[in-house]
């Protein structure tokens, strides 16, 4: 009898063993945020989200305002990861830290962008949605800079944007109306708290290759 109960513990912690090591591959598959996701990145310092709506901006540029809310459910802060011009992003494929992306809003199809604008609160550099049907121009570029290999989604990374040697940024200002209570996002020169970003609630897609882990370097 002893030595049934035995064979069957055995098994039994065979079986879980087993488990175990299933769950922790399913879980490094969604470890990285990937290209293709689509995702809300939440500002650290200032707890709002990144987001953008069909409101322009009453002066600068004149294109579509870039705000920070601090809704975690409003629609319109979803923003899908993208390679640069002219390159492949592998669906599923890991961002690497230094790799230049767009980030594209999903309700407008217009993406993150800056350029020589004055911003209208801080006077800062203007942050905008620019393009059409997820086309722009070169200045719609943003490198990831974080502390590993590879985008994990527990970071805290930021945005330098190579076109004008900003990070995206917030430090506070809010609008009046039309939208009242909202953060500017501006870009800043110089990284500072101010320009911490996380991936937050969205859709990520699954790795589709498993990076190498830092030992494996």
């Amino acid at each position: 009898m002893n030595l049934i109960k035995r064979i069957r513990m055995r098994i039994f912690i065979k079986l879980f063993m087993l488990v175990c090591i299933a769950a922790q591959c399913d879980c490094r598959e969604f470890n990285y945020v990937t290209c293709g996701s689509l995702v809300k990145l939440l500002n650290t310092r200032h707890n709002v989200r990144l987001h953008s709506h069909d409101v322009k901006y009453g002066s600068g540029s004149g294109q579509q305002s870039v705000t920070g809310v601090e809704s975690a459910d409003d629609a319109n802060s979803y923003w899908r990861i993208r390679g640069k011009p002219n390159t492949v992003c592998q669906r599923g494929a890991p961002i690497q830290c230094g790799q230049a992306i767009r980030l594209t809003h999903m309700s407008t199809g217009r993406n993150l962008h800056t350029h020589h604008f004055v911003s209208p609160l801080s006077g800062n550099q203007e942050v905008s949605a620019f393009g059409e049907n997820g086309e722009g121009d070169d200045l719609d570029v943003w490198t990831v800079q974080c502390s590993g290999v590879h985008w994990q989604r527990d970071d805290a990374v930021r945005f330098k944007h190579p076109g004008t040697d900003v990070f995206l940024s917030i430090t506070g200002e809010q609008y009046g109306h039309p939208i009242r209570g909202q953060r500017e996002v501006h870009g800043m020169h110089g990284a500072n708290h101010n320009n911490y970003w996380k991936a937050m609630e969205g859709v990520f897609i699954k790795t589709s290759l498993e990076p190498p882990r830092h030992d494996e370097l």
